[in-house]
């Protein structure tokens, strides 16, 4: 059974590309277009792993960490921020939440599958 992750992205274009590469390699794959809806996606289902942005409408990454660690059903999911932002004030708050790593937007696609087959096997 492959594993499922979920990937939480306003851009339309960089779910499509996170998808095509997860599902390339055999990854099951769930979409949520802002933090908000990935809650929900995230609370209503477990996800072998969590990919999100953090600059999203309605619920920032880091809100969404924060909102989903606090749901005990989060317990031993792992989180990985895929951000163009690489700040290390902003890599620590994300860490503080429940983030398990970081990604810089642009991705290699070997680099995101890398870190994938490491966090979620």
């Amino acid at each position: 059974m492959s594993k499922e992750i979920l990937i939480v992205d306003d851009s339309p274009s960089v779910r499509r590309m996170v998808s095509m590469t997860l599902q390339q390699a055999g990854y099951t794959v769930a979409e949520a277009v802002d933090g908000a809806k990935g809650l929900e996606a995230a609370k209503a289902r477990r996800y072998d792993m969590v990919i999100t942005d953090q600059n999203m409408p309605n619920m920032t990454g880091i809100e969404f960490i924060e909102a989903y660690r606090s749901d005990p059903g989060s317990k031993g999911v792992p989180i990985i921020f895929l951000s163009t932002e690489s700040e290390g004030g902003l890599k620590e708050r994300a860490r503080s939440a429940g983030a398990l790593g970081w990604i810089v937007k642009p991705f290699e696609q070997e680099k995101l599958l890398a870190v994938v087959k490491k966090v979620a096997g």
